[in-house]
């Protein structure tokens, strides 16, 4: 056995004839009579109590500790004891993922995981909790994508808890807990009527931020981030090496999403809308700090900035700029209208074109074509509508010249 099991209620002593005799102790009738006691890995003694007429429960539960120590299963009595809150706040700390997605995933616990699920110690949560908890978030109105990016991060929380040997299972894993279900909505791609008007009705200095969006598949930060130097006007391509970011509402330079450089078709009709900007909005060298608030700075000649000269704020240019003109060109502005919906728009127009999917990944910098095709797949020319198209080409044709002047002539 691991180690002994204590009786507080009696205390050997040593009688008139030397003998071991036991004897009531001073604590007998009082509070739990069994302590189970061992020596932990950590070379401490480790206790629990038990009240009188369970011996045998905690021989029990001392024979399981000695089977945990010998799996390599054991998690110490106490581990459990640090709240959601301790141990999130410490898991964050120990990440070292890109500073604007750790920045998203602390505020999103802060806000909406610790308020409800800090103060309990992580040994006492139940799928029950969990439930509950997803129950208060789906009834504040948060929608299902939100909501499930939200539960991800807490069942990482609980993994890496379970990893540390803090607690023996993700509670998140349990089969009556589930993630929430996306809403089965497919990519609306706007028309072209609808690009070009939200297009005009911008200011004159943003109108062309339009095109490398649209023409280009650039994201927002990508667009804000976009140098003179990396636009190659005579070999057709843009190189898309930065982003700007916001960390703490502040901008920063960092690598596209997912570190993945790329290079993408320039149209010439796009390369001529940048010229003309540039020619009413010359480039200026913007500095901004790389990656992280404090990393070393670093210089680009952007081609959109501020009228004050500075990197676009996504939240201010949402709110002073796009959103207006998405009202004064009569569209909603809700979710499906942000900037993001150009990008929707350019591989709409790719795909209709007859592109490969594998190709629109690379120039839409997505990590896997598999994603891109699970996105975009309902947008692609389905194959009766190919078929259609290619016996429409032979037989149209054939009918042009069996019906034409030449014909009736020989009749």
């Amino acid at each position: 056995m691991a180690g002994h099991v204590q009786d507080r209620w009696y205390k050997t002593t040593t009688g008139p004839d030397g003998k071991s005799v036991k004897v009531k102790s001073d604590r007998f009738g009082v509070g739990m009579r069994y302590r189970a006691r061992y020596i932990g890995p950590d070379g401490t003694e480790k206790s629990k109590s038990f009240p009188d007429k369970q011996k045998r429960k905690a021989e029990t539960w001392l024979t399981s500790i000695e089977a945990d120590m010998s799996r390599g299963d054991y998690i110490a009595p106490e581990a459990g004891k640090v709240t959601f809150e301790q141990y999130a706040t410490q898991w964050i700390g120990t990440q070292i993922t890109d500073p604007a997605t750790r920045e998203s995933v602390e505020m999103r616990l802060r806000l909406h995981a610790i308020p409800h699920l800090g103060k309990r110690p992580l040994s006492s949560f139940n799928p029950t909790h969990l439930r509950l908890w997803m129950r208060s978030l789906e009834e504040a109105g948060l929608s299902a994508a939100y909501r499930r990016s939200i539960f991800a991060h807490v069942s990482t929380v609980f993994t890496a808890a379970a990893e540390d040997r803090i607690i023996r299972a993700n509670p998140c894993s349990a089969r009556s807990v589930k993630a929430p279900r996306l809403d089965p909505r497919k990519v609306k791609p706007w028309p072209a009527e609808r690009v070009m008007a939200v297009r005009a009705a911008l200011p004159e200095r943003y109108q062309a931020l339009v095109d490398p969006a649209a023409g280009c598949g650039l994201r927002q930060g990508e667009v804000f981030g976009l140098a003179v130097e990396d636009v190659d006007f005579l070999g057709g391509l843009v190189h898309v090496v930065r982003q700007v970011k916001l960390l703490r509402n502040r901008p920063v330079f960092a690598p596209p999403k997912g570190g993945k450089e790329r290079d993408v078709p320039l149209p010439e009709s796009i390369a001529f809308a940048l010229a003309a900007h540039l020619t009413r909005f010359p480039a200026a060298e913007v500095t901004l700090p790389w990656k992280t608030l404090d990393g070393p700075p670093v210089t680009a000649a952007l081609i959109f900035r501020s009228p004050e000269g500075l990197a676009l704020n996504r939240n201010r240019f949402n709110d002073r700029e796009w959103r207006p003109a998405l009202r004064a060109a009569g569209i909603p502005t809700g979710r499906d209208n942000g900037m993001h919906a150009l990008r929707h728009f350019y591989a709409s127009v790719l795909l209709d074109a007859g592109e490969s999917i594998k190709a629109l990944s690379e120039y839409l910098g997505h990590h896997d074509p598999g994603f891109t095709l699970r996105t975009y797949t309902h947008l692609m020319p389905s194959s009766q509508t190919r078929t259609r198209a290619a016996v429409d080409a032979v037989f149209g044709s054939a009918r042009a010249t069996d019906d034409g002047p030449e014909t009736a002539q020989q009749g």
